[in-house]
């Protein structure tokens, strides 16, 4: 026989939930996933951090767009914890009154009264407090999910949409083709060569311009963020998921700014900082310390380009692709394939070492791109100290920076570098290196070079070729 109508109404004093089937994760563990991700570390990491699986921690930073919100403060202490859930349920097993257990708490009796009866298990059509259970009821009607403006409002939401899309119109209003968009393909954003013709407005633009075409309608207004929540968070069913694709970046989930300042350079320590290169690499007196970095081009090609700061010498290394490279789908944390992945960024390196006098190989110092990452295990093989550069500091590189402006004149901006061999390589450096360069007196680099050879009482020739 069935129970009568209003059963729960009277047993809880709340009406009917729906259960809650398998155990969910509490949300003070994903508000400490969420303190870890502010640190600057990836999803998996922090989920690994506060004892969930990284497919759980990949799920909330993907719902969530990798935005917060109010999942990052604390839980005001007027409410009770699970903690505190724990403490009265064992308390209630040992048939403990609600005053003993309201006294051993700190909180009103009122308050553990209606803990005991609104947040219990009534399966079996008898309350029974169990503190998982009292967690997830309290969680579940603490919700107040809020509208989304663009939701409610139509006419907002065509505005934003139609301006994320950069949908142009002529004088008497009737819709011009632009350019077609590359195609929405889930969490990565679209290369840049797919992009470089979007029209789409930036929702700064939006939030900005809907005062001046609607100066006397205050329900057209919306912010920037509301924009990007919108757009970012799983379940606001405001705009199109897809439209993320229409933004400069591209970018399907907000990065976190201590993720974003902390880039990739983890392979960077105080040990290899350019304040521990040696003195006498500051005055160019002595030959031997070099400044190098990468060209890229398309389609993930790249040269690399060392130039040595006293004489200006200029070597450039060939950095084929590796076999495989484009006949198979790029894996996450698969082999690097395009040419300069660390390790084969570091054999290159090795290679170009042996073909000048050790004399002339003292220290390195490289820009902060994570193709050096490898550097410890360079340094080894070929007794080459590496240093980096500090953060946004291309002039501490300055011989690098300008003879890479010099080699656009022989590989321009926009070109497959892979296309070049090594022996064409080698023409394009003897020929910079034959150049007179006022900063040496107008003597070439090779021949600047050679002098010092033959002052140190050394054999070799300083060419490349």
């Amino acid at each position: 026989m069935g129970r009568p109508a209003g059963w729960m109404q009277k047993l809880t004093g709340r009406g009917a939930m729906r259960s809650p089937g398998a155990p969910s994760l509490r949300r003070e563990v994903e508000r400490q996933f969420w303190i870890q991700i502010s640190t600057g570390i990836t999803s998996e990491k922090a989920a690994e951090a506060v004892g969930v699986s990284q497919a759980v921690g990949s799920r909330w930073f993907r719902q969530r767009g990798g935005m917060p919100l109010f999942m990052s403060k604390p839980v005001s202490e007027r409410y009770l914890s699970f903690t505190e859930r724990e403490e009265i349920s064992l308390l209630r097993a040992q048939d403990v009154g609600v005053r003993e257990i309201a006294r051993r708490l700190g909180r009103s009796p009122s308050t553990v009264s209606r803990e005991l009866t609104r947040n219990a298990a009534t399966r079996g059509g008898k309350l029974e407090y169990r503190a998982s259970v009292a967690q997830w009821k309290a969680e579940l009607v603490a919700r107040r999910p809020k509208p989304a403006k663009l939701a409610i409002n139509s006419q907002l939401c065509n505005y934003v949409q139609e301006h994320l899309e950069g949908k142009l119109r002529d004088a008497e209003g009737r819709e011009v083709a632009g350019p077609r968009q590359a195609p929405f393909i889930g969490r990565n954003k679209p290369h840049r060569s797919d992009r470089q013709w979007v029209n789409g407005w930036s929702p700064e633009q939006i939030a900005k311009r809907l005062q001046i075409d609607f100066p006397d309608d205050p329900f057209m207004r919306i912010s920037h963020e509301a924009i990007y929540q919108a757009l970012y968070i799983q379940g606001r069913g405001a705009l199109k998921r897809e439209l993320v694709s229409y933004l400069r970046t591209g970018r399907a989930l907000r990065v976190p700014r201590a993720r974003a300042q902390a880039k990739a350079w983890a392979h960077v320590n105080e040990e290899v900082m350019i304040s521990r290169r040696p003195a006498e690499a500051e005055d160019r007196s002595v030959p031997g310390h070099w400044e190098g970095d990468l060209i890229i081009g398309l389609d993930r090609s790249a040269i690399g380009t060392l130039v040595e700061r006293s004489s200006r010498f200029t070597m450039l290394v060939h950095l084929p692709r590796e076999a495989g490279y484009g006949l198979a789908p790029r894996t996450k944390n698969g082999p690097a394939l395009a040419g300069y992945g660390a390790v084969t960024m570091a054999n290159a390196l090795k290679k170009v070492v042996t073909m000048l006098p050790a004399q002339l190989w003292h220290s390195l110092t490289w820009d902060r791109g994570k193709e050096l990452s490898d550097h410890a295990r360079f340094t080894i093989e070929s007794g080459v100290k590496v240093f980096f550069a500090d953060p946004h500091s291309p002039w501490q590189r300055g011989t690098n920076e300008n003879t890479n402006g010099l080699l656009r004149q022989y590989f321009p901006k926009g070109t497959d570098l892979s296309r070049w061999s090594e022996q064409e390589l080698q023409t394009v450096a003897n020929t910079l290196n034959s150049r007179p360069r006022k900063t040496l007196g107008w003597k070439t680099p090779a021949e600047t070079l050679n002098d010092y050879l033959k002052s140190a009482a050394q054999p070799g020739v300083a060419t490349t070729g």
